[in-house]
């Protein structure tokens, strides 16, 4: 156990070595890390480098927004079609009020890497290095510090509402809290041998959890137990989200894992190409996946198509045709 938690931090600190080299490779690139879609047809995607694209029909056009960033960034979230917020390295974050026109740094009682950024309603958390955990009661108008009781990075925080939460990451890291954050609770699971990366929970008792290693966990208490999933592949898992149509959707750098009986069992649906997929998003009509320059959209039953209307990478922007009228 021990020698697979080493291993695990090992991994995690590799990931965040490697994956900017990927990105900067080029002028002009464009590491897709996450992705918001907060009103009908809108959505915003967060590069890596500091540059968000937004689009109001639903991906047939989008717009450029710089960011300003001098950091890294790695999350966002937005409260609705105007207020949204960018976070990454060194306790960086950034506040909309404009749908992405603009953007202010916001101070925190932070220096560490911040990796995942929620909001239910207008209660807000933070996640990052050294197990650090904010929150907002205001609408990410301030911030204070909630207890975690662990120094492990903590890659994501999700809620289910504003009091049933968790947050997962390095090591096989697991915390979950039932009052919005007051309290913390730290689960031990022998399941858990490697960094998680990714949760979703379907209801407050049952939930799933992804990460290293092709590592699978479901619960059906809360969170409170965990059991392994086989899994088909033994790639890095990403992120994992339940579809309108039951299915259950896991993306790994090649493509999909899905589940057709509720999240049950798993196998593999292969795509052309090597996106290095990292996010699900559920938009109005359909699920979304965020990859390294690219945006996949549902196309039905087992399908995904390319968004080619977005080329990020492209050093001179899209045409005219694509950003006008934004």
């Amino acid at each position: 156990m021990v020698k697979g938690r080493t291993l695990a931090r090992l991994a995690g600190v590799l990931a965040i070595s490697v994956l900017p080299l990927l990105a900067d490779a080029g002028d002009g690139s464009c590491w897709l890390r996450d992705a918001a879609a907060p009103a009908r047809s809108v959505v915003y995607t967060l590069c890596e480098q500091g540059t968000v694209w937004s689009t109001a029909d639903g991906g047939a056009t989008w717009a450029k927004q710089e960011t300003g960033a001098k950091g890294r960034l790695r999350a966002m979230a937005f409260l609705d079609a105007n207020r949204g917020f960018v976070v990454g390295d060194h306790g960086l974050l950034m506040a909309t009020e404009d749908g992405g026109k603009t953007w202010q740094v916001r101070p925190l009682e932070t220096k560490e890497h911040l990796m995942d950024i929620t909001f239910i309603g207008e209660s807000g958390w933070l996640s990052g290095f050294q197990g650090v955990l904010l929150h907002s009661a205001d609408g990410g108008r301030t911030w204070t510090k909630q207890i975690t009781g662990t120094t492990q990075t903590l890659e994501t925080v999700y809620f289910l509402d504003q009091d049933h939460g968790w947050s997962v990451g390095w090591a096989g890291t697991i915390l979950l809290t039932t009052d919005g954050g007051k309290n913390w609770k730290h689960v031990q699971s022998d399941a858990a041998n490697w960094s998680l990366t990714s949760v979703q929970f379907r209801d407050p008792q049952n939930g799933w959890m992804v990460g290293f290693a092709g590592q699978i966990l479901r619960t059906h208490d809360g969170g409170l137990t965990w059991q392994p999933q086989a899994s088909p592949v033994k790639s890095w898992l990403t992120s994992v989200l339940f579809d309108s149509s039951n299915r259950g959707w896991i993306t790994y750098d090649d493509g999909f894992l899905v589940s057709e009986d509720g999240g049950a069992t798993w196998k593999a649906v292969p795509i052309e190409g090597q996106y290095f997929l990292s996010k699900l998003l559920q938009t109005e009509n359909s699920l979304w996946a965020i990859g390294q320059s690219v945006v996949l959209k549902q196309a039905g039953g087992l399908k995904w198509t390319k968004i080619d209307s977005l080329v990020p990478n492209r050093a001179v922007g899209l045409d005219t045709t694509a950003t006008s009228g934004r």
